[in-house]
C-alpha cells in the first residue's frame, strides 16, 4: 500500500506541475499584456510601464514563471512603487484590484465552499445510495419504475433549475424558509445550517441521481453472481442478500466517485454559489474573470485543480482499501 501511495502522489505532483504551466501560460501569456489588463484601459504608456515594473513583468516569461513557483514554495516580494511587500508562501500573487494576497482571499472564501460541498455529499450519498438500494429491492415492480423515472429526470435537470424550483416552492409559495442569506458558521451555527439547507438539497439531489443509478446497477450485477444464487438456494432472505452481500459490490465505485465529485465541488459549484449567494471559490472565480483580475483567476484555478487531483488520489486509496486487488495491479 505504501508503494502504491507513493506512486500515486508522484503522479499527482507531475499533474499539478503540468497544470501550473498550462494555467500560467493560458492566463499570463495568451491574453496579451498583463500590465495593461491590471492598469486598465485609461492608463497611458508611462503608467502601464510602472505597473509592469511593479508586477515584475519586464523579465522573460520563463523567469516570471520561476518567480511564480518561488512564491508558492518560498514566498516572494512585490514592488508597490514606494517599497516592497512580502507575500508569504504559498504565495499566489496579489490581486490587481485590491492588492490583497490571493492566498488570503482563497482561505477567506474556502470555508463557505467546503460547507456547501460536505453538506451536499451527505445528501447525495443518503438519497442516492438509498434510492438505488430501494430500486434494487423492488426491481421489476412499480416502485422501481417510478424511481427510475425520477432518477432520469434528476439526471437531466440542471442544478440551477432545481435550485430555482426549490426557492419558488419552499421560500415563495410555501414560505417554510426565508430566502437564503449566507451566515458564517462561526457567527451563528443555527442560522448557518438553515441558510445552507436549500443549497445542500439542490446540489445533493442533482448529484444523487447519478449515485442512485450506479448503486442500482452495481447491486443488480452482484445479485446475478454465482455465490448470491447459492445463498438464495439456501433460503437467505432477499433483503439480507441486498444489504449484506450485494451492497459490498457497490461500495468501491461509490466511494471512488464520491471522492472525485467532492474535490470538483470545491471549485465547480459556481451556479449553486451564485444562485444562493454563497461567497465561495466559485463566485470568487467569476468575480476575478469579470474584473480581469488575473492573479485571482490563476490562484483559484490552481486551487480547484489541486482539490481535484488530491480527490483523485483519495479516491484511488479508498478504492484500494475497499478492494485490495487494486493494489496488486
Amino acid at each position: 500500500m505504501t508503494t502504491y501511495l507513493l506512486r500515486r502522489l508522484a503522479g499527482a505532483a507531475l499533474v499539478l506541475l503540468a497544470l501550473s504551466v498550462l494555467v500560467y501560460a493560458l492566463f499570463y501569456v495568451v491574453p496579451g499584456d498583463p500590465a495593461k489588463l491590471a492598469c486598465g484601459e485609461r492608463c497611458n504608456p508611462a503608467q502601464i510601464a510602472q505597473v509592469r515594473t511593479r508586477l515584475g513583468l519586464e523579465e522573460g516569461v520563463f523567469s516570471q514563471y520561476l518567480h511564480f513557483l518561488q512564491g508558492i514554495f518560498a514566498g516572494r516580494d512585490y514592488s508597490t512603487g514606494t517599497g516592497l511587500v512580502h507575500c508569504d508562501a504559498p504565495c499566489l500573487g496579489l490581486s490587481y484590484q485590491t492588492d490583497q494576497q490571493v492566498t488570503a482571499l482563497i482561505l477567506e472564501r474556502l470555508p463557505a465552499t467546503a460547507s456547501l460541498a460536505l453538506g451536499a455529499l451527505v445528501v447525495w450519498l443518503l438519497v442516492g445510495v438509498g434510492t438505488g438500494l430501494l430500486s434494487a429491492l423492488r426491481r421489476g415492480g412499480p416502485t422501481e419504475r417510478i424511481l427510475t423515472v425520477l432518477t432520469l429526470a434528476g439526471t437531466g435537470t440542471p442544478v440551477f433549475i432545481l435550485g430555482l424550483l426549490l426557492l419558488m416552492a419552499v421560500c415563495a409559495q410555501l414560505q417554510w424558509l426565508p430566502f437564503p442569506s449566507y451566515v458564517p458558521l462561526g457567527e451563528d451555527p443555527e442560522q448557518w445550517a438553515w441558510n445552507m439547507l436549500l443549497p445542500w438539497t439542490a446540489l445533493g439531489l442533482f448529484e444523487s441521481a447519478k449515485y442512485a443509478r450506479l448503486t442500482r446497477s452495481s447491486v443488480l450485477e452482484t445479485l446475478a453472481e454465482d455465490h448470491i444464487r447459492t445463498f438464495r438456494a439456501y433460503g437467505v432472505a432477499e433483503r439480507t442478500l441486498v444489504t449484506r452481500h450485494a451492497l459490498r459490490g457497490a461500495v468501491p465505485p461509490v466511494i471512488a466517485i464520491s471522492a472525485v465529485d467532492l474535490g470538483s465541488m470545491f471549485g465547480g459549484a459556481v451556479l449553486t454559489e451564485s444562485l444562493f449567494g454563497i461567497p465561495g471559490l466559485g463566485r470568487t472565480l467569476i468575480e476575478g474573470v469579470r474584473r480581469v483580475d488575473l492573479p485571482v483567476v490563476v490562484g483559484v484555478t490552481l486551487v480547484m485543480g489541486l482539490f481535484v487531483v488530491l480527490a483523485g488520489v483519495l479516491a484511488d486509496l479508498l478504492h484500494a482499501a475497499a478492494d485490495r486487488r487494486v493494489v496488486l495491479k
